[in-house]
């Protein structure tokens, strides 16, 4: 493998930690533990790493935090398509503040419609006659709170030069 590569996957693997340990904070909201550090991961990844190995990391850290009990089945639409869509408007808009509102949009209503399903496939009828109307709203709320986060961090790191370097360095 090239050294890129070993690296990207070394970054991949510190975030899946850092959103599986950042899980044990989560809010409960209609039966969705939302997890905002999830949300500042897929951003974080956006930037760092792109679309694939955000929706890579973010399989992952729902796949641990399910495996753990220390998420619901909704992590993975929740975090998957916020980390897809944010990475896409990142690599065509690198920007932060429009890649925080794709995060808060993919995650909040794609995510939250697609839900739905995974409630009712895999969670029984009753989860899933709740699903459609209690989790865009708590995922919008889950979302919101990473990406401020998140913005907050990038800003930063971009104000001081520091996410130039790092970028340059390991990306």
């Amino acid at each position: 493998m090239k050294r890129s590569h070993v690296q990207k996957l070394a970054i991949a693997g510190i975030l899946v930690a850092v959103a599986v340990v950042g899980s044990t904070f989560s809010i409960p909201v209609f039966g969705s533990k939302c997890s905002p550090v999830q949300h500042m991961v897929n951003i974080i990844c956006a930037v760092f790493l792109g679309p694939w190995y955000g929706v890579g990391v973010a399989f992952c850290a729902s796949l641990f935090r399910n495996l753990m009990g220390l998420g619901s089945l909704m992590a993975f639409p929740g975090s998957m398509f916020g980390a897809l869509i944010c990475g896409f408007v990142y690599h065509k808009i690198p920007k932060i503040l429009p890649t925080c509102i794709a995060e808060v949009l993919g995650t909040s209503i794609l995510g939250g419609l697609s839900a739905y399903p995974v409630a009712i496939l895999l969670m029984g009828v009753n989860a899933g006659e709740i699903a459609f109307y209690a989790y865009v709203l708590p995922f919008f709320v889950s979302t919101m709170g990473g990406a401020l986060i998140a913005g907050a961090v990038i800003t930063m790191l971009e104000r001081s030069g520091v996410l130039k370097m790092l970028k340059n360095k390991y990306c």
